[in-house]
């Protein structure tokens, strides 16, 4: 029987049903994948402050504040703040950052209250104004003492009613301006060491001053000259005077006034001003301080000059070792006495020496 219908092979019906086929659907395959890939285990917690692990404290809470991948990344809550307190020091508002990514904290702060808030901005205003307000008043003390210390000055030097007259006659301006130059004169003054550069220049021209028979008197040169060979002495590695010391030079200028009208009051008894009597005492103390500092540090030099190394022999060494030591190891008999052991050594092996060549002779 003819029929319109086509005929459908069998087989070809089999291979398309998707029923019977072995290729399977797209979404049958995602969910074999997914169901064939193993969970990730979540990862381990580990606090870089206090290295617990989240099975040590299970109800600790935890926080990643930062940019931090791995072992740092993890932190207790509370360990942070101690380690943002210990950073902070006192002040809630210092910024902290992390110390391994350098990524800046976000910290939130609480509200106070309006009252509690305005005693903290007092607070921190107060903490700003107290180094001003301290360094103000050191400046002031010093101000009004050099004040004081100029109007004594005045009064000492110029007699004490002469001076007090002049001062009420003055401007008050002029007073505040000029009596504090007094002091920082004086001190400015004595920082200028002029017997320095009258002892350099006596040691650098000797040979021009033994000309001079009064000065070669009054000052220790030597007539000596200075060897040839192998170098002459070197004038400018020996320290023509002591160092500048601070309050040496403070204290010396501050009692300049007071030492200068004792002087004048003393040698200059025939002069009746006050002032040019207290101006004769601090010029004659200035220069004999000077001339005798002169010829102290001018002997000291001419001793460095003077002084020789000697062989270490045991001659020397029982001859001048004893006598150069300073006072306060010649005091301790035990240091001495174990200095004097380990000195004579030297002589006693040469003894046991000889003894032992004799024998052998």
């Amino acid at each position: 029987m003819l029929t319109d219908e086509p005929e459908v092979n069998t087989t070809e019906q089999a291979g398309a049903n998707p029923a019977t086929n072995d290729v399977p659907a797209p979404g049958t395959v995602d969910q074999q994948l997914v169901t064939s890939t193993p969970q990730e285990e979540p990862e381990e917690r580990y606090c870089w402050v206090c290295f617990a692990t989240e099975e040590d404290d299970k109800f600790a809470p935890w926080v990643q504040p930062c940019n931090c991948r791995g072992a740092t990344k993890w932190v207790h809550q509370s360990c942070l703040k101690r380690w943002i307190d210990e950073k902070q020091k006192g002040n809630p508002y210092k910024s902290i950052s992390c110390p391994q990514c350098q990524t800046r904290y976000i910290i939130i702060l609480p509200s106070m209250g309006s009252f509690a808030l305005l005693l903290e901005r007092l607070d921190i205003i107060a903490k700003q104004l107290s180094p001003g307000m301290a360094a103000g008043a050191i400046v002031c003390s010093i101000y009004w003492s050099a004040i004081t210390f100029g109007a004594v000055t005045v009064l000492q030097t110029t007699g004490f009613e002469r001076g007090l007259s002049m001062m009420e006659q003055a401007e008050p301006i002029a007073l505040l301006l000029c009596l504090p130059t007094i002091p920082v004169a004086l001190v400015i003054g004595r920082m200028f060491r002029w017997e320095d550069i009258v002892l350099r220049f006596l040691q650098n021209r000797q040979f021009d001053i033994r000309k001079y028979p009064v000065i070669s008197l009054m000052l220790p040169v030597t007539n000596e000259p200075s060897p040839n060979y192998p170098e002459a002495f070197p004038s400018n590695t020996i320290s023509a005077s002591e160092p500048l010391s601070v309050t040496r030079i403070f204290c010396g200028a501050l009692l300049l006034p007071t030492v200068s009208t004792i002087v004048g009051k003393i040698f200059f008894k025939s002069v009746k001003n006050d002032l040019h009597r207290t101006l004769l005492g601090g010029f004659a103390f200035v220069v004999v301080k000077g001339v005798l500092k002169i010829y102290f540090h001018q002997k000291k030099h001419n001793r460095a000059k003077q002084r020789q190394i000697l062989d270490y022999t045991p001659e020397n060494v029982r001859k001048y070792w004893i006598r150069n030591q300073p006072p306060e190891v010649n005091d301790r008999p035990g240091q001495q006495g174990q200095e004097q052991g380990i000195l004579q050594q030297p002589a006693n092996e040469e003894r046991n020496e000889e003894n032992v060549v004799n024998g052998a002779g």
